[in-house]
């Protein structure tokens, strides 16, 4: 298990480099070109910058997330081809500096989506919520302003120059259904794939967020039976999973020891934390302790001990605790905390396996 932690760069983010140097048994960043549009090349010159500050901290730079992709493409538009060399040169570009996973998703319009950044919880933190009823009853352009205010950083995947445009992008989605999703997915899996396999990255594919349709947009990759269909699209090492428990974990059809048990070899980088879910269709963030949530997170874990997990692991939304202002479910306490307690998981597995083979 290769423990790394998202940043989202220098300017854009209240964690620095140097806080998460302090937290034991983190080797890598997981970063990206977040001032990058969607679609637009990321250059060698801008790639080579941000891999030197960070290798600089002494961390590996082996996971990017994200490289987004353009509606165009999820769209299956005319201009689409434009915006798929555009991504095949990224990929390109950023196998000249050693990356080695491109975490994405194929989510129309809305990357993750939640109703409240800072919800209350019972022990005094606040964590991200998901209401089933207002996203069932609200317009979506005022999720979208409510989302917009709720921090003066970037929120990944509500870039202001997509969300400018939700009346329009919705009209185009009315023509676009589950199957025509999937196969606008397949055309860009199939362009992309042989690339990747040449430049020696994965592309892990992350979750919808949550796993089942929002404001009438299709969603498709909400669990097993996903992970299936895009093997059969392509069965190559680069056409890989970037497995969410939180993520698919918040529909409680899906069981992640299960997943986990199944995909991880299939699973270059796995996102790992916590969620509570309600009888209702909410779910709240938690922390990443097993008993604090829905989500077997110690299950997991030991699904990934036993298979010798050396993939990449990095924990995922954590509450805001100890009065830290911060990105929503990306300050740095909650998530150092999420890291201890999965290290400690591994840690008690391996010592167990030790004095079991003695």
């Amino acid at each position: 298990m290769n423990m790394t932690f998202r940043w989202y760069g220098r300017g854009n983010d209240t964690v620095t480099l140097e806080h998460i140097k302090q937290i034991p048994g983190v080797k890598g960043i997981v970063w990206a070109l977040h001032n990058k549009p969607a679609g637009e090349i990321w250059t060698k010159e801008e790639i080579k910058d941000e891999v030197e500050y960070i290798k600089s901290h002494g961390f590996h730079i082996d996971v990017v997330e994200s490289v987004n992709v353009h509606e165009s493409i999820k769209l299956g538009n005319a201009e689409r081809g434009r915006y798929i060399e555009n991504y095949k040169e990224s990929i390109r570009n950023l196998a000249e500096f050693g990356i080695k996973v491109i975490c994405y998703n194929f989510m129309p319009i809305f990357d993750w989506t939640r109703t409240e950044m800072f919800h209350p919880l019972e022990d005094g933190s606040t964590a991200l919520f998901f209401e089933k009823a207002k996203v069932d009853n609200i317009d979506p352009k005022e999720l979208v302003r409510e989302v917009s205010e709720a921090s003066d950083l970037t929120l990944p995947g509500w870039e202001p120059e997509k969300l400018d445009r939700i009346t329009e992008l919705f009209d185009a989605y009315k023509e676009i259904d589950e199957a025509k999703l999937w196969e606008n997915l397949a055309y860009f899996l199939k362009e992309i794939i042989p690339v990747a396999e040449e430049a020696g990255i994965q592309m892990a594919i992350h979750p919808d967020d949550p796993p089942f349709s929002i404001f009438g947009l299709p969603r498709i990759i909400t669990g097993a039976a996903s992970y299936e269909k895009l093997i059969e699209i392509s069965d190559s090492p680069s056409n890989a999973f970037t497995m969410c428990t939180g993520s698919m974990g918040a529909s409680p059809s899906n069981n992640m020891v299960e997943i986990a048990e199944k995909y991880a070899s299939r699973s270059p980088f796995a996102h790992i934390r916590n969620v509570k879910i309600y009888d209702n269709g909410d779910f709240t963030e938690t922390s990443h302790y097993t008993q604090d949530g829905s989500i077997d997170v110690k299950g997991v874990v030991k699904a990934l001990h036993e298979q010798n997990y050396t993939g990449y692991v990095r924990p995922d939304h954590g509450r805001h605790i100890w009065g830290e202002v911060c990105r929503p479910g990306y300050g740095l306490y909650d998530r150092a905390l999420g890291i201890m307690y999965l290290l400690g998981l591994w840690d008690a597995y391996e010592t167990k396996r030790t004095e079991e083979s003695r």
